[in-house]
């Protein structure tokens, strides 16, 4: 039976999108009076804190494009320009390597005081199916993977894998013997197991992410149609929640939680849906009150936009990316364009950071669809629509610096790599992809 269950590649997927968590907001501080026209409404600070910063060196931020803010040295920032209530904020990086979490959301009378900007290196992990390893890189200047000396050992077919927002803790999938291996990530970005080196999941464990707070993780289970829900403990450690599962769709495969951690989407491969969740007390989850919608045929991966506005589906059957907003309370609607077209065989998207771009792993055609987010989220494939991958490509991430992508390859044992060029256009590296393990099925990048 085992054999028949874990060679179903059609069935099986990993979202491995950009784990770069948004959203939230610190309060602190006393509001400011005044504002644009002189109303007299009260304004509001988006502050924050710089780590990993090289001597010598300097960074420079952007809030919603603009306001822009040059640091020298580590320590606490805080943007110039003050916002109203009701108004967005966007952080973003112009000229370094370097990665923002919680740096986007709206404010709610209250100043922001909780983004956090990080530089410095980067690692990558592929989980490889075929041969129950996972395979380390760190990336070079230039974005190019470096393997590092060793593989690391997984669970039985490994088939995702996904890394927490402080860079700290790996967790792995391992789709035949339905559980989850988990690993500290030390310094130069070597895995090493936990002193409980594995947790029990559903039946048929596919796809995994953690709350962008670093508290809470998710697994989908496509045998028990189920989610399973733990919290993430001192040292990184799962454990199951007092109700360790809820009800999904049929076949859920992939999950993805909201840059703000209030929602959870699910993509049911079995009967063409995404559930949808609201995150309580304790990381709990809630079936929202419709608790799901229609998707297209076959879907296998799900992402949200950095942004916390829109949601895009693969749909494998259909080889379309469904798109939806985000509406109150979480809840999905289709947009006026419900669908785009993609490649052949679509299973994996993921968007950059920065909310412009998004990426399409096409197995079927062994190429990557790329599209611009233009207003209101709607997709539009770029002049070149398409760049080539390697053999069988199944998972696609960007890293948190969005400057790079990488995809696995299922059939070639291969990851291929590219830089983000002006408008978002994929180049493929001067070395263009680097060898994995067996059936590398699921990619991340993290920057601790």
């Amino acid at each position: 039976m085992r054999n028949n269950r874990t060679t179903c590649f059609g069935l099986i997927v990993i979202s491995a999108a950009l784990l770069s968590g948004c959203g939230g907001g610190g309060s602190g501080g006393s509001p400011s009076s005044g504002g644009a026209g002189g109303t007299g409404a009260q304004t509001y600070t988006v502050s924050g804190n710089l780590t990993g910063l090289s001597s010598g060196a300097s960074v420079v931020l952007l809030d919603n494009g603009g306001d822009n803010l040059t640091l020298t040295s580590n320590g606490t920032f805080s943007f110039t320009q003050s916002l109203a209530t009701g108004s967005s904020y966007f952080v973003s990086v112009e000229n370094q390597l370097c990665s923002v979490t919680q740096g986007t959301g709206i404010i709610t009378d209250s100043n922001i005081s909780n983004v956090t900007v990080s530089c410095g290196p980067e690692y990558v992990y592929v989980a490889n199916y075929g041969n129950n390893t996972v395979s380390p890189y760190t990336i070079a200047t230039g974005g190019a993977l470096t393997p590092m000396s060793s593989t690391v050992a997984a669970g039985s077919s490994p088939i995702s894998v996904t890394v927490d927002p402080t860079g700290h803790y790996a967790y792995v999938v391992n789709y035949g013997n339905n559980n989850i291996s988990q690993y500290t990530i030390a310094a130069g970005g070597v895995l090493t197991p936990m002193t409980t080196p594995a947790v029990a999941a559903g039946t048929g464990p596919v796809s995994v992410k953690v709350d962008p707070t670093g508290q809470y993780a998710y697994v989908t289970n496509e045998f028990g149609n189920t989610v399973s829900q733990y919290t993430i403990g001192a040292g990184g450690a799962l454990t199951p929640m007092t109700t360790p599962a809820v009800a999904a769709g049929t076949s859920p495969v992939s999950i993805t939680v909201d840059p703000t951690g209030h929602y959870v989407y699910v993509a049911n491969n079995g009967n063409n849906t995404v559930s949808q969740y609201t995150i309580g007390a304790g990381g709990a989850l809630t079936p929202m009150t419709t608790p799901a919608v229609a998707s297209g045929n076959a879907p296998i991966s799900v992402t949200a936009d950095p942004t916390g506005q829109y949601v895009y589906v693969a749909n494998n059957g259909s080889n379309t990316v469904s798109q939806y907003t985000i509406g109150a309370g979480g809840a999905l609607t289709p947009m006026t364009t419900p669908a785009v077209a993609a490649g052949t065989g679509t299973r994996s998207v993921t968007a950059d950071p920065t909310g412009h771009y998004v990426y399409v792993a096409n197995n079927g055609s062994n190429t990557v669809s790329q599209y611009t987010i233009g207003a209101g989220g709607t997709l539009t494939p770029m002049t070149t629509p398409a760049v080539a991958a390697g053999t069988s490509p199944v998972s696609i991430t960007v890293d948190p610096t969005g400057h790079y992508v990488y995809v696995a390859n299922i059939g070639g044992n291969t990851v291929s790599q590219y830089t983000i060029g002006a408008g978002g256009a994929l180049t493929p590296m001067t070395t263009p992809a680097v060898a994995a393990g067996s059936s590398p099925f699921s990619v991340v990048v993290t920057q601790p």
